[in-house]
Formats: structure tokens, sequence, C-alpha cells
């Protein structure tokens, strides 16, 4: 058996990690889109470093674009087995596929009218609305806690996980010849506090775990400061300056996690009486699965539903229906919230509203999650001055603040506590992914520490051999 990495590799975008066993079989843990990566994006997305009709089955952790948003080009591009998922990620997955489709369609609109008056090649979409749709009868949904066999070689477990609604760490026994190797990708793991969704459960002994490390060097702070400071924020901006508060939010959680806090505000009857808009369509879609599903619920919003029937509304909440309403918001002067994706502000209708408020000392941009370094939202978080948007140059003289305390990843210590349940005797080997190299060099010692012998972090198109105890060596990339 060999592991080879072809993303999330020293990044935290496009989660691909192959698994070749000796028997020619090939196992493609997610097929995730590449996000903020600046001019890299594009080539990221285009070039698989591995045969895509080569591979036999595809196992995603869960819904989010950077874990499942290339399947419906890796499916154009030759795939032709099965797809494991939960049932909550084929429902989310989808919708996000089906808005990425439309998203890349559109861009391809805009960049080929620019290159036309330049002169230059034209570009295709990596993928369109009808991929998305090849793509879902090759589905399959397994739920948690239940070994499921996907062939005489290959034995698939999920178990929660707590990032979103579905996410799953996926267990595999793998057998060759007369031996069977455990082996564990995390996927993203969530919080043990998480405001909404249950906590991540224990999974079975592995051998070998290839583990997300997003915040392996940070400690959230604790969740009460998130509401007293999404108050605060709204405050200051909406009811002292009398501007826009625009908070750049993932469709799927965080905006479920924003209308929770507001509820929850609304309740204590803290809530200041302005308008609240979320502005995504996708959003309203989501949130709606996520009412379908509170088996998936923490206790405490179990029991808040005896109470309230619906714990994502409140009076002054909003949805935008059309682009219409979404162009009028933008120019509109009103004091108010409004909540769109995408979470790093690199596309959708949230660009649209920074772009109209950027520039305006009384307006806020508050960053609610992790955004890529060289994301829009990343660039704000990270302090500067003057960001491009739609290719013209911006001056920041918006606010611009950030709650870190609402990511859905779980912290350097929620890390450890999921990996408690393992002896650390019998774990070979893990190898760190999604996250920053320096990030990860920091994780990699603090696992050292607990016990675990080999610690490795893989880069782009690496193949690890298992049985070399975690050495690395690279694999030409084709």
């Amino acid at each position: 058996m060999k592991i080879s990495f072809h993303g999330a590799a020293r990044t935290v975008t496009g989660s691909k990690h192959l698994i070749h066993l000796d028997n020619d079989k090939k196992i493609l843990l997610d097929c995730g889109l590449f996000q903020g990566l600046g001019k890299e994006t594009l080539e990221l997305n285009s070039n698989w470093g591995f045969e895509p009709k080569d591979v036999t089955y595809v196992i995603i952790s869960h819904a989010h674009i950077d874990h499942i948003g290339l399947l419906p080009k890796l499916v154009k591009d030759g795939f032709k087995g099965k797809i494991y998922c939960t049932p909550q990620t084929l429902e989310l997955g989808r919708l996000l596929m089906l808005d990425s489709a439309h998203i890349q369609e559109m861009e391809e609109t805009h960049i080929n009218k620019i290159r036309e008056r330049q002169q230059r090649p034209l570009i295709d979409a990596l993928y369109t609305e009808d991929d998305v749709e090849k793509v879902l009868p090759l589905i399959v949904t397994v739920p948690y806690n239940k070994p499921y066999k996907i062939d005489n070689s290959i034995e698939l477990r999920y178990t929660n996980t707590g990032h979103i609604l579905g996410s799953a760490a996926i267990s595999l026994k793998l057998k060759e010849g007369d031996k069977t190797t455990a082996l564990t990708f995390s996927g993203d793991v969530g919080r043990y506090n998480d405001m909404i969704l249950s906590s991540p459960k224990d999974f079975p002994q592995a051998d070998h775990i290839i583990m997300e490390s997003t915040y392996g060097d940070k400690l959230h702070s604790v969740l009460h400061s998130a509401t007293d400071k999404l108050l605060d924020v709204i405050e200051k901006t909406c009811i002292e300056r009398k501007g826009k508060l625009i908070i750049p939010a993932f469709s799927v959680g965080r905006t479920q996690e924003i209308l929770y806090l507001l509820n929850r505000l609304d309740t204590e009857h803290r809530l200041p009486k302005i308008n609240y808009y979320v502005d995504s369509p996708l959003s309203i879609e989501a949130t709606q699965i996520m009412k379908n599903n509170p088996e998936c619920f923490n206790e405490q919003v179990r029991d808040l539903l005896k109470k309230d029937d619906d714990v994502f509304d409140f009076p002054g909440l909003h949805y935008t229906q059309n682009v219409d309403e979404s162009i009028a918001l933008t120019a509109s002067k009103e004091a108010c919230v409004i909540i769109s994706a995408s979470g790093m502000a690199e596309a959708g209708r949230v660009k649209h509203h920074i772009a109209g408020s950027i520039d305006d000392p009384y307006c806020t941009i508050m960053l609610v999650g992790y955004c890529e370094p060289h994301s829009l939202g990343g660039q704000l978080h990270n302090g500067a001055k003057e960001v491009y948007i739609y290719g013209e140059r911006r001056e920041v003289k918006a606010n611009i603040e950030s709650i870190d305390s609402m990511s859905a990843h779980a912290d350097y210590n929620d890390l450890l506590k999921w990996l408690s349940c393992q002896n650390t005797a019998e774990v070979k080997n893990i190898y760190l992914v999604h996250g920053e190299y320096e990030v990860q060099q920091a994780f990699r010692e603090k696992l050292l520490h607990k016990g675990f012998k080999h610690v490795s972090i893989p880069y782009l198109h690496e193949e690890a051999d298992p049985l070399g105890m975690g050495k690395l060596k690279p694999e030409a990339a084709q």
C-alpha cells in the first residue's frame, strides 16, 4: 500500500489523497476544489497528478467544496466508479456542486469577455451543471457507525466529526493478501463545544492516520465571547455609525451559526431592532436541510427546540430571493446586517457587497472563519490597506473585524482530544494535511510530545510508503 497527496498538502484547500493498493485498486479520499490561491488556482484545479480513469472508488468526508468540488471534473475526465458519502453530505453536496458550477460558468463568461478584448486564448469552465448531474447516479450513501463492505478487500466505517452536517472521519480496513491495514482519514474535525452540532466521536484504532491540521497551533476563545462580539459590532456599526455590517459566511454551517447566535440574542431581548438579510439562495436551502436533520444537533439545541421550534429565525430576518433584490441591497444606504456567501469573499454575492462598502468608514466587514491568506477575506483579515476587487484596486476604509472563535475547525486541543481514543503505540504513521506548513510544523511537535512516533508533512504529489515508517518520496505529477 502507498498513499499519494494531491491536494491540501501544505495548504488548506483541494483535499485529495490517493491510496494505492497492491491489487491495483486506487481509493481517492475526497475530491476537493483548490480555492483562494490567486493565479495558481486554475492550474491546480486543472491538473490532477493522477489519471482519473484509474481511480476505483471515491470516498468523501463532507460536503464543503474544498473536499467535494472537483467530483464533476473527475467524472468528466474519465472516472466511472462509485462515490461514497453520508446521506447528509449528498443533500448538501448536490447544492454546493451545482452552485460551484454556476459560479464557474459565470466567471468563464466574464473572464472570456476580457480575454477576447485582449486577444488572449479563451478559458473553459472546469465543469457545468450538466456535469454535476452526471455525478449523482454514482453516489452511494453510508450512515454513521455501520461497517460497510465496499468489496472483499475494502471495508468502510464513518464516524461523526461534528464539523458540518454529515461530516465524517473515514476509517478503512484494507486487505492485501493475508494482511489487513487500518487507515483513518479525519476529513475536517469539528469542535467539542460546537454551538449547534454534536461533538466529534471516537473512531476505530488505526495503523495510519491522515489528519487535518488547520488550527494546529491555535486555541479558540470561548463561545460566549462570539455572541458578545457579534452584538458589539452590530451596535457600533449599525446603531452608532448607521452603516452596514457585511458578514462573508459559508452557506453551509457558518450562516446557520450566525443565525443561531442572532436568535439567541433575540431570546435574551438584546438584539437591535434593525433588518438582517441572508443574501444567498444556497444558504436558504442549506438552512432548510439543517432544520430537517435535528438528530445531528447537540443536546443544548435539541432542548431549545422544545421551546423554540425554529432556532434559525427571529424578527427582522429577511431572505433575498433574486439578483435584483441583491443589487438593490448593495445600493441601499440602510443600516443593516448582510450575511452572504462566500466565506472567503472570493466569489458570490458578498463580493459585490464588499465592493460597495469597502471605501465607507461607517461600514464594517466581519470575518467569521478561516480564510486562505491569498483570498480577499484573508487579505482583509491580515490588515491589507489596498485590495483588488474585480480587477480594480480599492482602498480599504471600512472597518475590519473578525471572530476567530466561530471556526468550525477544531483547535489543537480539540484535535488532540479527537486522537485520544488511539493507542499511540499502535499508530505507525500520522500524515498531516489541510494546513499551512508553519502551523503543521507546530502541531507535529505537539503530536510527537504526545507519544506519536512518526509524523510527516507531505507536499503536493508526494508519495508515502507506510511500511517505510512515514518516509516520503516524490511522485511525478502526470
